[in-house]
């Protein structure tokens, strides 16, 4: 059953990014939203760990967000909006929020 994760707490912060990247599944996604987006930054250990999930993991970023923080998009992540988001929430099986 795939999961989507919300995440939106600095990764800097706290080890919520870290505990959910181990209990990722293999269709799973992850939403960076909030000060979460902070784990794009280039040269962090957070965006190199996000790089080596297996590509049938989606990683998503609201690009409101990351424009609000002045952050470039990797490769590897996919910027959304708010319908996307909302779109997303339905398209998985299960939704989980790292409060």
């Amino acid at each position: 059953m795939a999961t989507l994760h919300l995440l939106s707490h600095s990764p800097f912060s706290d080890s919520r990014l870290s505990s959910c990247l181990r209990l990722l599944g293999p269709e799973d996604g992850v939403l960076l939203c909030g000060d979460a987006v902070y784990a794009l930054q280039p040269g962090t250990a957070q965006l190199q760990a996000l790089e080596l999930m297996p590509a049938s993991i989606a990683i998503y970023a609201l690009a409101e967000d990351l424009a609000a923080r002045a952050l470039l998009l990797p490769e590897r992540a996919q910027a959304i909006d708010y319908p996307t988001f909302v779109e997303l929430c339905g398209q998985y099986a299960k939704v989980n929020s790292w409060l």
